[in-house]
């Protein structure tokens, strides 16, 4: 049995926060770059209605899942990780796309224990239900609130989005290498939990 389970979002953690981008440009005819998204909420980005986004948006979530890029490092990571470690993915996406959220984790050979996809930014109760012992986030409050309440680490994947100031406990990294470093430190793998 595996001693230890972590929480893992996926969009912008082991997806690229890029993802989206080629997307947005080519529907609003803009060129935004990764640092221009300073805030989670992208319509800040650029002129836009949010609700028409939202529904633009809507109409090719399933598309952006489905060809987003895992981030560097992410697959060799949690290939080594699975061995060790229960890999539970708790998302924001909603219900709806899980067939595609399954058949790209199959499809990139991205290994995980659970999938749930929660439909909200509140992923506290679901990190609580499964008794994660760790989580790993891009979003800021999502980060902060869940380090607070569980009082487990956060690794923080840095974004020009998400760099407000962060409490002792949550653990800014800028890619897979250094949350594997992170994750060597405060879970290390002996020879008891092998």
């Amino acid at each position: 049995m595996k001693p230890f389970r972590f929480g893992i979002d996926i969009d912008g953690t082991v997806t690229c926060p890029t993802s989206l981008l080629p997307y947005i440009n080519k529907a609003y005819n803009v060129n935004l770059v990764l640092d221009d998204i300073k805030e989670y909420d992208l319509t800040k980005a650029f002129s836009v209605d949010e609700k028409q986004f939202y529904t633009w948006y809507k109409t090719v979530e399933s598309k952006i899942y489905d060809t987003s890029p895992p981030q560097e490092y992410a697959k060799k990571v949690l290939d080594a990780w699975n061995n060790h470690y229960e890999l539970f993915y708790i998302s924001a996406r909603g219900e709806n796309v899980f067939d595609t959220t399954t058949n790209w984790f199959e499809r990139e050979a991205i290994p995980y224990d659970h999938i749930e996809l929660i439909g909200s930014h509140y992923k506290i109760e679901a990190a609580k239900k499964h008794s994660v012992h760790a989580f790993f986030e891009d979003k800021h409050d999502n980060a902060v609130d869940i380090h607070e309440e569980l009082d487990i680490p956060v690794l923080l994947f840095d974004t020009p989005y998400n760099r407000k100031p962060i409490p002792d406990g949550v653990i800014r990294v800028t890619n897979w290498q250094e949350a594997n470093d992170w994750i060597g430190k405060l879970f290390p793998i002996t020879s008891s939990n092998e």
